[in-house]
């Protein structure tokens, strides 16, 4: 074993070369304050926020090991085991279409059921003037529910909180984060999303969607459990984390095609939002997998359309058919979509702002332990159903329209027009729009021609309503989406404008309604294309195409200048780390010399096994490289980087040697084969204190050029640090060798791995980088 800081044994040939200092010059051509680096020693991992709780994180091996056993095995494989391969992973894409479609099908039918059961109950309890006792019932049920959905979130899957597309996003960027797809998180993602939608907060279950298709996608790719004899020898395939990238891409994409109903959609908000890595191939699968989702919801709500599935109606999945609005506009219409797409900048701005600092007040709550977090959850709930269930009371009660489309007053089933508290004949606008589940409350607030149902008051106390109660309600204990509740905000401020503007613009106000949650959409999650073709989708109206493009494009650009996206806001304050697809200006002042971390501990490509395990048991290096010297070679030679995790298989193997000799590698090939080295999914794989060696095994020798990378990514010394995180990025890799500029000195310097390219990492070697600007 070396270390080439020269703190174990002697150096070879040539100086290792000191961190590279780098200057900033000013226009006089003097120099200036230096970046003076501080000496840091490697760290093993990253820490993390998941579910309120500080765990270690590493990264994803994305990249393929080049050695001989990986060689040996291609070469081996014939037509018949790529003929399985490939089938193998269109019908892991096809069940996870139809689990996810299954799954959310059935949380729209049981929170349409809970929910309307809980509505009708009070509903029969206000008929009867019994206004206190129906309020008691109402939010019981919804304290009840709440503190079942908290209580399973807290105790058993604390990484089910939220919505958990910053997870996903962060995976799919290559980290590898504990349980955030376990099959424990899923079981909780889907009951809690259930019963946390049912209990009335103002949350969806959208981005809950997002993360369980991810985890029935990683549930699929594990390659079978020996724990539960879950084996099948074709599976083994799919033990890698290559091929589960690809799956989990599929899964969130059947996400959002089963949450709204819009399978083109799904497929554009895994390309947009979720996944750092794309190619074709992917793009074909994961249309399969979202076509397949829309064909199994369609059989499932025909189904249900004879009356099979309890309370379960046209407002189980959301799709709101405006298409027989047909839109015809004008340049004023144009100037107030311009207006439109500024307030949702501007909005949006501020609501992730305001999230930013209420996440992290919660964090602090969340962090003192289960029963806190189910405290804080009961607050929200019961502040949530005194304004859901008091607020109509301050509105007035508005005569049934003559000419309305359907029954007026509604009693007994969703509909627009609320009786609530209101004599026969009329109706209740706010409540209209809160006692209704929020799929409802939206299509209410979409509904064409209905100018004059809601008063200006309604919607401006139902705007502040949402609005504060989405942000408070976002973070506690329970799976919950942010797309309802942005939406229904966004689409009240959208009527709001439609109906100031009503005497001088020809679109109706359930266009507005959609434009302004286009617009706040675009303000606070900053995308564009995938939100896009979604209220398409769900709106079944094409005319409106140009206006929504324009409004997404508007509100984006000037929240923007305010703050991040809200996903990626949250990723950075959970401490995942994340890997931007552009580098920051200031890693253009540095070059890879500059960041990598000492001491630096190689291998011989033929090492003594003591060499080995003490290495791995002073270390959490998941990479080392293996260099060759003489008398086996020439000159120091770079053989390439061997893995943590195919050490301990290695030395568990006991392919040991008594003199140190470098052999051809066939015993190896022998005894092991590659899918001896596959990673194992969530079950744990080896760790060094399982190997139960003697002190006669330790002085023996293993040959470590079997299973060496022989063909790792490295860069030179002297490369940017910028154009260094770009490749990085760009190729998923988890080690990067950083190789001296010039001849006679050790064949590496360094490894740069994800950690290097943190700012608080970048920072704490340079304190006076940002001082230098």
């Amino acid at each position: 074993m070396q270390d080439l800081s020269g703190a174990r044994r002697p150096q070879p040939e040539g100086p290792i070369p000191t961190p590279l200092i780098a200057r900033r010059r000013n226009a006089g051509g003097g120099p200036r304050q230096p970046l003076l680096r501080k000496r840091t020693m490697n760290t093993t991992s990253q820490i993390a926020i998941v579910g309120a709780n500080v765990c270690p994180i590493e990264s994803l091996d994305y990249e393929i090991v080049e050695n001989d056993l990986f060689k040996q095995d291609w070469r081996s494989r014939k037509k018949k085991q790529i003929f399985q391969y490939i089938v193998l992973k269109w019908a892991l894409v096809l069940l996870i279409g139809m689990l996810t479609g299954i799954v959310g099908f059935f949380n729209n039918l049981a929170v349409e059921n809970i929910a309307g059961l809980k509505l009708l109950l009070t509903s029969d309890l206000m008929l009867k003037q019994r206004y206190f006792t129906a309020f008691l019932a109402y939010g019981g049920c919804n304290l009840v529910l709440a503190t079942t959905a908290a209580a399973i979130c807290a105790y058993i899957a604390p990484a089910a909180a939220g919505s958990g597309i910053p997870e996903v996003k962060a995976y799919l960027n290559g980290v590898d984060a504990y349980s955030i797809l376990a099959p424990s998180t899923l079981f909780v993602k889907i009951f809690g999303s259930i019963l946390g939608v049912s209990a009335g907060f103002v949350l969806g279950k959208e981005g809950p969607m997002v993360h369980t298709g991810a985890c029935i996608a990683n549930l699929l790719g594990q390659g079978g459990s020996r724990k539960y004899h879950l084996t099948w020898n074709w599976l083994r395939y799919f033990k890698n984390d290559r091929d589960r990238r690809d799956l989990i891409t599929c899964g969130s994409a059947a996400g959002v095609a089963a949450a709204f109903r819009a399978p083109v959609g799904g497929v554009l908000f895994a390309l947009e939002e979720a996944a750092s890595w794309w190619r074709s191939a992917l793009l074909w699968r994961t249309f399969f997998t979202t076509a397949v989702v829309a064909v199994v919801l369609r059989g499932l709500i025909e189904f249900c359309r004879s009356g099979k599935c309890g309370l379960f109606g046209q407002g189980g999945l959301i799709m709101f058919d405006l298409s027989s609005t047909i839109p015809t506009y004008t340049a004023q219409d144009v100037v107030a979509i311009i207006v439109l797409g500024i307030i949702g900048g501007v909005f949006g701005g501020l609501f992730n702002f305001l999230l930013d600092r209420i996440l992290r007040a919660y964090s602090i709550i969340n962090e003192r332990g289960p029963p806190f977090k189910i405290l804080l959850t009961m607050i929200i709930s019961i502040i949530t159903s005194a304004c859901s269930y008091g607020l109509p009371w301050l509105a007035p009660c508005t005569p049934c329209p003559a000419d309305a489309a359907e029954e007026c007053p509604t009693i007994g089933r969703s509909g627009n027009f609320k009786n609530f508290q209101c004599p026969p004949g009329h109706y209740n606008g706010l409540a209209s729009l809160f006692f209704n589940t929020n799929d409802d409350a939206i299509r209410n607030l979409f509904s064409s021609g209905t100018e004059k149902e809601f008063h200006m008051s309604t919607l401006f106390v139902f705007f502040t309503a949402i609005y504060c109660l989405g942000l408070v309600t976002y973070g506690i204990a329970v799976p919950s989406g942010l797309f309802i509740p942005v939406i229904l905000a966004g689409a009240t401020y959208g009527r709001i404008v439609g109906t100031l503007l009503g005497p001088i613009s020809d679109l109706d106000p359930g266009l507005f309604a959609l434009l302004g949650a286009a617009s706040f959409l675009g303000g606070t999650m900053r995308m564009t294309v995938s939100v896009c073709v979604i209220l398409l989708e769900l709106t079944n109206d094409l005319h409106m195409l140009p206006l929504v493009m324009l409004v997404l494009l508007i509100s984006k650009t000037i929240a923007d200048s305010f703050n991040k996206g809200v996903y990626d806001q949250i990723v950075v304050m959970k401490g995942l780390p994340f890997m931007e697809a552009h580098a920051e200006p200031f890693m253009r002042n540095l070059v890879a010399g500059d960041v990598v971390s000492g001491p630096l501990i190689t291998f011989s490509g033929v090492e003594k096994v003591g060499n080995i395990v003490h290495a791995l048991r002073i270390t959490g290096h998941n990479g080392f490289p293996v260099v060759d010297e003489p008398p086996v070679s020439e000159a120091p030679e770079l053989v390439g980087l061997v893995l943590r995790s195919h050490l301990l298989v290695l030395l568990k193997g006991r392919s040991f040697m008594k003199e140190k000799v470098k052999t051809s590698g066939s015993f190896v090939l022998r005894r092991f084969g590659a899918f001896d080295f596959a990673k194992p999914g969530s079950g744990k794989g080896l760790k060094i204190e399982d190997l139960d060696l003697t002190d006669e095994e330790l002085d023996m020798y293993v040959d470590l050029h079997p299973i060496t990378n022989t063909s790792p990514y490295t860069v030179v010394e002297t490369m940017s640090l910028a154009k260094a995180a770009v490749l990085f990025r760009a190729l998923g890799l988890r080690h990067l060798l950083v190789v001296p500029k010039t001849p006679g000195r050790p064949p590496i310097v360094g490894i740069l791995t994800r950690h290097d390219f943190m700012h608080e990492h970048i920072h704490g070697l340079f304190p006076n980088l940002g001082k230098s600007h």
